[in-house]
């Protein structure tokens, strides 16, 4: 199953004209994952084309405004389109007593039901048959965590070929192979599923930081990731600023990516001082060459693959 992931917004702390405060979605199949949730992040996902109406869960990194704040617009409007799908909202301690007061000032309803798990240390967050979702805390000036999506090994290419050669008959025996199951044919031959398909293909795994420092935790949690999201408010030139107020430069983030051995690295949450950010690009790529900033609407696809 393929995966298509869509950065709503890739500022840090102020949006500017180019750039919305920070969320990223995610959809694979029937499901919407919202990682961190910025103000007017449904104009975001209304310019991007991202449904509303699909079963989503939403992970929020840390307490701050900047990721957070959107959650309330969101949900309303949600509400006035009448969505019925249950949401998940997944974030650190707090986050409960946050939505509460927000329903309860804001005197809003809501058409479906809105479950919200606080997120107390690490490990599974949620798991599902085909995913889980991994935290681990990271480093920043608040209780914050990052989260790695990690696909469970899928099946492998059904190989129609192998299936002739052992007589299973074309239709539904096929259609139960590919789905898993093990079956004993009319001769009594006992046909398993990887008797008939390619090698098990690995799962994606995506990894979002949200604001940190650089932790040692971190090459673990991400190791051989396909994917890291990983801040990067300020240049190098300014790293110490950026110790002080709980956030990465681009070559920490090209070294962490580095460090746990990753494909490509995506840098965001841009301060709104760098209206060109080719200068995080140069720098991270000293140490890291799988990297590009995030803009606004920037899009990524994960195909299934063989």
């Amino acid at each position: 199953m393929s995966i298509k992931i869509t950065f709503l917004g890739t500022a840090g702390a102020i949006p500017t004209p180019q750039r919305n405060l920070p969320a990223v979605a995610m959809q694979r199949g029937n499901e919407l994952f919202l990682f961190d949730c910025g103000e007017a992040v449904q104009r975001q996902m209304t310019l991007a084309k991202t449904p509303f109406h699909k079963p989503m869960r939403i992970f929020i990194t840390h307490m701050h405004g900047d990721h957070v704040l959107g959650l309330p617009g969101l949900l309303q409007t949600m509400a006035l389109m009448d969505r019925q799908k249950t949401v998940q909202v997944y974030g650190p301690v707090g986050i409960v007593e946050f939505l509460r007061c927000l329903q309860e000032s804001l005197q809003f309803a809501l058409t479906y039901r809105l479950e919200v798990y606080e997120v107390a240390d690490a490990g599974v967050v949620c798991e599902e048959a085909e995913y889980r979702v991994l935290a681990v805390k990271s480093n920043h000036v608040v209780t914050s965590f990052s989260y790695a999506f990690v696909e469970k090994p899928r099946a492998g290419k059904f190989i129609p070929e192998k299936a002739h050669v052992l007589g299973v008959p074309l239709g539904a025996a096929w259609g139960k192979l590919q789905h898993g199951e093990t079956l004993t044919l009319p001769d009594g031959t006992v046909v398993k599923p990887e008797d008939v398909s390619g090698p098990i293909r690995k799962g994606w795994k995506v990894v979002y930081t949200g604001d940190t420092r650089p932790f040692p935790e971190f090459a673990k949690f991400a190791a051989g990731a396909d994917l890291v999201i990983h801040e990067c408010t300020f240049d190098d030139a300014l790293v110490d600023k950026a110790v002080v107020d709980g956030h990465s430069v681009p070559s920490q983030a090209a070294q962490d990516a580095k460090d746990a051995n990753v494909k490509d690295l995506v840098l965001t949450h841009i301060s709104a001082r760098y209206t060109d950010a080719a200068l995080l690009v140069e720098q991270a790529k000293k140490v890291f060459a799988n990297v590009r900033v995030a803009e606004d609407f920037l899009k990524i696809d994960l195909p299934l693959g063989e």
